[in-house]
């Protein structure tokens, strides 16, 4: 679950607090006991993302040293500034609010309802973008800062459990006027950081916590497998993406709208 709903459109935070309730999972994502396994669930799709781009990160760092001539050296500087820019908005929510909106919003019922409110989301970027006209060609390079600033202020709506940063971002890009597969490729570079800092922080909670055998075999375990299946979906969704420009994120709208449609009145009737 985590290595595809963390790179589709779909919301990974949300899909882990809805479908255990859902299922009657008796576990507590916020119990000290899970951060091992969550730490190592995080690791696996950080990994998987590199070694998916590392062509990508290899030519960046090594334009930006200067090793490929003047030009793809301004124009490396450029894409990790852009990243950088993109990252910004979200340390300054995070480290602000992120706390205060998970607790607010952290239970299925809410989460429920963001995630049907974020395929809306997506179909309204569809929407939107189809009435601009704006189809034309546009590489990650050819952005602007505000293309980035605007990208990084999509991702904190990923905040509130429910609404996916994948979804958020590319939205964001394709109403800076980029085309799906560039959108998700900023998107999923963009993630690089974001998922390894969140695993870092994770993983600094766990110091001085005593761990078994048990556990740390269940959390290398699902580590293997959030890769394995983060790197099949990131293919797949980059593939995708570059093949069906038009309407890409619809299918992603129509089931987040009707899990959260049907999350939302099994919570209420359970109630």
């Amino acid at each position: 679950m985590q290595g595809a709903t963390e790179l589709f459109p779909v919301s990974s935070l949300g899909h882990a607090v809805i479908l255990p309730a859902l299922l009657h999972w008796s576990y507590d994502l916020h119990d000290v006991s899970f951060l091992p396994f969550l730490v190592m669930l995080h690791l696996g799709t950080s990994v998987a993302l590199l070694i998916f781009f590392w062509k990508d990160w290899v030519a960046l760092f090594q334009g930006a040293a200067g090793g490929m001539g003047r030009r793809l050296q301004m124009e490396s500087l450029h894409i990790l500034f852009l990243l950088v820019i993109a990252t910004i908005p979200a340390v300054i929510i995070g480290a602000l609010f992120e706390h205060m909106l998970r607790s607010f919003f952290g239970s299925a019922a809410s989460a429920a309802i963001f995630l049907f409110l974020n395929g809306l989301m997506l179909l309204l970027a569809e929407k939107l973008r189809g009435m601009s006209g704006r189809y034309g060609v546009r590489t990650v390079a050819d952005m602007t800062m505000v293309d980035a600033l605007i990208i990084g202020c999509c991702q904190c709506i990923a905040f509130f459990p429910g609404f996916s940063r994948s979804g958020a971002t590319i939205c964001g890009g394709l109403l800076r006027g980029l085309q799906h597969d560039t959108a998700a490729r900023f998107s999923f570079l963009m993630a690089e950081p974001v998922i390894l800092a969140a695993t870092v922080r994770e993983a600094f909670k766990m110091r001085g916590m005593p761990l078994e055998a048990g556990q740390i075999k269940i959390a290398v375990v699902a580590a293997i497998v959030s890769g394995v299946v983060a790197l099949g979906s990131t293919a797949f969704l980059m593939r995708y993406f570059r093949n069906h420009d038009r309407w890409a994120l619809s299918p992603f709208a129509y089931y987040c709208m009707a899990l959260g449609a049907v999350a939302t009145a099994v919570f209420h009737f359970a109630a």
